[in-house]
């Protein structure tokens, strides 16, 4: 199977978890024996134009101009529109520019779209200018897709909410749950002998990074607990003024690392307004690390009894929250990730939908 995958950003130039799942599914797919091409925006003029990497091609064009964080390049709109030896083309993410042109393209051609939806919500715009792109053109980019993937019933019934009419499988995101184990060995980088709290994304307004930041702030002193903010972003400046000694930043971990740095802590924090299914709190609960996390539909029911769910923006709560995970009063947080949220189970399914186009 020939796969064109579109996606605006992808890792490791830019880091994350959905820009990690769409290099891990490319790579995976590729291992699969299939031909996969990965058409993106480049963010560095460094980088090449083509590139072959961890078994797949990355095709990439500057950007012409920018509106909302959202690039939108002529180059990569002409390649793929004369693309048409491919099999399927896979878009990633609706918010993306890249991801209209893919619907364009389905709408005029005969090549299959899949898309799928890594969160309804941008991180980086209000939530009202959202509203009204998923009432419109959003809406009209989800209708044009052969078949929609979502990560859970949540946010199926959420594109639905929307008009989209569209197939739709639901295809729960996953780890590498032999690699994110409670068991190895911790990140040098965390030196803490008291209470280790965890916040892992981008420093940007969508992720509320200023939360665990007052939180921790709040907790009592006998609990000695210190923050380590894994991520950087445009916020970093502001957060770095309103912390005291009790945060640490330590900017962008290469992923590498990232089981250690769970195994380090002792509860992630996660305050998003708005998330698809967090990489971050799969990979912390795969390696035995509980979870304070936002109280959003898609994301409480996989937390369940081994996390706390906080209603956004309630600082008080994510306290409330931190201690009640440091006291013990939550549940083993592998058991509910392990054999229902595994990668190689994600790569499967969706090659096996992709295939069925």
């Amino acid at each position: 199977m020939r796969i064109l995958r579109v996606a605006q950003k992808v890792y490791p130039e830019v880091p994350g978890g959905g820009t990690y799942h769409v290099h891990a599914m490319s790579r995976d797919q590729a291992a699969m024996g299939h031909d996969v091409t990965l058409l993106t925006v480049r963010h560095d003029e460094s980088l090449p134009h083509f590139e072959k990497r961890a078994g797949y091609t990355v095709v990439r064009y500057d950007p012409a101009c920018s509106a909302l964080g959202n690039d939108i390049s002529p180059g990569l709109a002409r390649y793929l529109f004369s693309a048409n030896d491919f099999d399927v083309v896979h878009a990633h993410s609706h918010l993306y520019f890249s991801t209209n042109l893919a619907a364009l393209r389905r709408r005029l051609g005969d090549v299959p779209l899949a898309l799928t939806n890594h969160g309804l919500y941008s991180q980086s715009a209000p939530k009202w200018v959202f509203d009204l792109y998923l009432r419109s053109v959003g809406q009209w980019t989800f209708e044009q897709a052969d078949v929609v993937f979502c990560y859970t019933d949540e946010d199926r019934d959420r594109v639905r909410e929307f008009g989209v009419d569209s197939r739709i499988e639901v295809v729960s995101n996953g780890v590498d749950t032999e690699r994110f184990t409670p068991a190895g060995d911790e990140s040098d980088r965390i030196e803490h002998d008291g209470s280790v709290v965890l916040f892992v994304g981008r420093l940007v307004e969508g992720k509320r990074p200023q939360d665990p930041v007052r939180a921790v702030a709040r907790l009592p002193d006998e609990l000695d607990a210190k923050l380590y903010m894994v991520g950087d972003g445009p916020m970093r400046s502001e957060l770095e003024a309103m912390a005291g000694e009790e945060v640490t930043f330590l900017g962008q971990v290469p992923y590498e690392e990232m089981p250690q740095v769970y195994r380090s802590g002792d509860v992630l924090v996660l305050p998003s307004r708005a998330e698809g299914l967090p990489r971050t709190v799969l990979e912390a609960m795969a390696s035995g690390l509980p979870v304070v996390v936002s109280d959003l539909e898609q994301v409480a029911p996989v937390v369940g009894g081994a996390g706390v769910t906080v209603s956004v923006g309630h600082v008080e709560g994510f306290v409330a929250g931190i201690e009640t995970v440091l006291d013990g009063g939550v549940g083993d947080p592998r058991s509910r990730v392990e054999g229902r949220f595994d990668w190689a189970e994600t790569v499967g399914r969706t090659t096996e939908v992709l295939e069925g186009l």
